[in-house]
């Protein structure tokens, strides 16, 4: 392939006409920090944002922070924070430019302009999309994790504080003096996210010894808002084949592509305490109560998508559209569904039979190359919220749980590969000492979930499904 010019904002008028960026980026201030510009927030709330700029024009620039690797930062900083999107619709993908992104930053390479920008009052809006891990909560009190190394080295007053929560409470530190509020939306899967991270930052600051710890706190309880969000769409990890095709659709080459797929939602609580972009003209919704909507998709969708990624590993299958070309993969989903819809509170606004229906056109989308893998990573943060919660549920109102033992079994076997990508694979591992069940029972305990582990019948069951899949007849898993 010729090598092309590289986007950046001098190249933006070689761009084609449909490929070019909603909104003028020499028109942006930086007035939203994002933590964590990864994949997902460039294919997210960056079009979003980009969107309601597009309508407003009001500046709502953003400043991307990169929280380990320099890969992104070295991708984007030469492109002035232009990336392409390219849209996997089932008829053929879309590809253009989004503009919303002003300047990317490494989070302790860059540590005093990090902090500064936080305390700005210019900035009004942070968002962060760093994972179920990256907030190093505690597994079991579900409080910070006090014990962490990283969390230790920057209670201890590390130049840069290396942990999402350790910037945003050096950040908040800072903007105290000027006395502005702000709000801090983040955006990762995890069940009432906005009172998780506002508990961890507190958690953080209180451990501290700063002189002025306890007025921080009085402030940081008055003047900063935690609004929990609902985030959706499927993400999978760019290739150099994505890279490739950007290239050949924009005549300029991106390093910092992303693709996704066409179905989208953001659901926000309306929590704000400071100006934000007007993102519910955009196609986001503005709620006064997230909660059913995150519960159908933690629920739902993370936990199906999790079920399909351990038993299409199991038997084979490369991505989640593989799994959706198999004969089971439609009518495990549909059980799944079935089974823990029956957990969800009841919302008029909730339309459950259309949701799943939804999932499957979305799933089976063979335009997405979204990898069994990558989403079968960090089982034992996922699980909890995406699994364990409505098995509680339901067995506690004496429902039977066959698809959920089916599931817990699936990801079982998983735990006993060598190569699982885990934050606890040691332990993990350490489970299969132990006799079959026994392990299953220890894996339970890992889960946080001791409970479940002294539920006899529920071990059986598990146990039993996967000696099933172990002999390969479980819904004749293969691809």
């Amino acid at each position: 392939m010729t090598s092309h010019e590289r986007l950046s904002r001098k190249t933006l008028g070689a761009l084609p006409p449909e490929g070019r960026p909603a909104i003028d980026p020499d028109a942006l201030r930086p007035r939203i920090v994002h933590l964590g510009i990864g994949a997902f927030h460039r294919a997210h709330q960056a079009v979003y944002t980009e969107a309601a700029e597009a309508r407003h024009n009001a500046g709502w620039g953003i400043v991307g922070v990169s929280q380990r690797s320099r890969t992104v930062v070295d991708a984007l900083r030469p492109q002035d924070g232009l990336y392409s999107l390219t849209l996997r619709e089932p008829d053929g993908p879309r590809t253009r430019v989004v503009g919303s992104v002003t300047d990317v930053l490494h989070a302790t390479d860059d540590g005093v302009r990090l902090t500064a920008l936080i305390a700005s009052p210019d900035v009004t809006v942070i968002t962060t999309t760093v994972t179920e891990k990256g907030y190093r909560r505690d597994p079991v009190g579900g409080g910070l994790a006090l014990t962490d190394p990283q969390v230790l080295s920057d209670l201890a007053g590390a130049p840069a504080p290396a942990t999402v929560i350790g910037q945003l409470a050096t950040g908040l530190r800072a903007r105290r003096h000027t006395g502005t509020p702000l709000s801090i939306a983040p955006c990762d899967n995890m069940a009432d996210n906005g009172q998780v991270v506002r508990r961890l930052v507190l958690d953080f600051v209180a451990a501290t010894s700063w002189s002025d710890r306890d007025r921080l706190l009085e402030w940081i309880d008055s003047s900063i808002a935690f609004p929990s969000t609902v985030v959706d769409r499927i993400v999978p990890a760019t290739t150099a084949a994505d890279l490739h095709a950007a290239e050949a659709a924009l005549g300029l080459r991106d390093e910092g592509a992303v693709v996704g797929e066409p179905f989208t939602q953001w659901v926000l609580q309306d929590a704000f305490a400071a100006d934000r972009p007007r993102w519910e003209t955009t196609g986001a919704q503005l709620v006064a109560d997230v909660a059913p909507y995150q519960v159908m998709k933690l629920r739902l969708l993370n936990g199906s998508h999790s079920l399909l990624a351990y038993l299409g590993l199991a038997g084979g299958c490369r991505t989640v559209a593989d799994v959706m070309n198999t004969p089971w993969g439609e009518p495990i989903v549909r059980a799944y569904a079935t089974e823990v819809a029956q957990s969800l509170t009841s919302a008029a606004d909730l339309d459950v039979p259309a949701y799943v229906d939804s999932l499957l056109v979305r799933f089976g989308n063979h335009a997405m190359h979204h990898r069994t893998e990558q989403i079968a990573m960090d089982g034992s943060l996922k699980i909890p919220e995406r699994w364990l919660a409505p098995l509680r549920d339901l067995r506690s109102a004496g429902y039977d749980t066959p698809v959920l033992a089916t599931a817990l079994a699936a990801w079982a076997r998983y735990t006993r590969d060598e190569r699982i990508d885990d934050p606890a694979a040691d332990r993990l591992r350490q489970a299969w000492r132990h006799h079959q069940a026994d392990a299953v029972r220890e894996l339970l305990r890992i889960l946080g979930a001791p409970e479940l582990a002294d539920d006899t019948p529920l071990v059986a069951e598990i146990d039993a499904r996967l000696h099933a899949q172990d002999l390969g007849i479980e819904a004749g898993l293969s691809c």
